[in-house]
């Protein structure tokens, strides 16, 4: 059975639960700036880079750097007070794509300082060949530069052997602009079944824990 070489996870609902800790982060980052920004809005920038997604409210730069300024002290506040917990079957999930020899990446719209904190508190220094964040790249999702990085960095050229698994439409949307074999979404975060089936898409699981099943590893 063909098997993709790279597979690419999204991390924040993807492989690590949303416990709502992103939006509300997001959400009181604006609004401590003066900006009221709706659940919808929220959720239609779910899975974008965070400045990105900070550019859709304001457009002066300065303003948009001091509100990701207080969007990552949020975070990381949210994310110390209620933990960090990897989705059900991720670490299966991984340690079976290690046993078959396919490399994984990680990628996130997170900067590489709340990416680490998020890594480190799940001990998951080691389980990925490359970990690309949303500052490692000119644009964030649904441009294809995370995926294009992490393809690069794990020494993968072949957009087919290529597999990436993601929660929103943004990934799909992403994973569609690569051209990967395996364009998956999984039901486990911010975006429900009927807006998936909606975005370019190879396959819609449950969770990444529908991955094994899928290449029988």
């Amino acid at each position: 059975m063909t098997r993709p070489s790279l597979v690419v996870f999204d991390l924040a609902g993807t492989t690590v639960e949303d416990r709502g800790q992103v939006p509300a982060a997001f959400t009181a980052a604006l609004a401590a700036h003066g900006i009221v920004a709706t659940p919808d809005q929220v959720t239609r920038v779910r899975g974008a880079s965070k400045r990105q997604a900070i550019r859709t409210f304001v457009t002066n730069e300065g303003d948009a750097s001091l509100i990701y300024a207080t969007f990552q002290q949020q975070l990381a506040a949210r994310f110390q007070d209620a933990g960090v917990t990897g989705i059900d079957g991720a670490i299966g999930c991984f340690h079976a794509l290690r046993a078959a020899s396919i490399k994984i990446a990680l990628t996130t719209g997170f900067d590489r300082d709340i990416t680490a904190l998020v890594v480190a508190a799940l001990s998951w220094q080691h389980v990925a060949d490359t970990v690309v964040c949303g500052d490692d790249v000119a644009s964030g999702r649904p441009a294809p530069d995370l995926i294009l990085r992490a393809m690069a960095e794990a020494g993968v050229t072949d957009p087919n052997r290529v597999a990436t698994v993601g929660d929103t439409t943004l990934d799909l949307e992403a994973g569609a602009r690569a051209g990967v074999g395996w364009n998956i979404g999984v039901l486990s975060g911010a975006h429900g079944r009927d807006a998936l089936s909606r975005a370019p898409h190879t396959h819609i699981i449950g969770s990444v824990a529908g991955l094994r099943p899928l290449w029988r590893l």
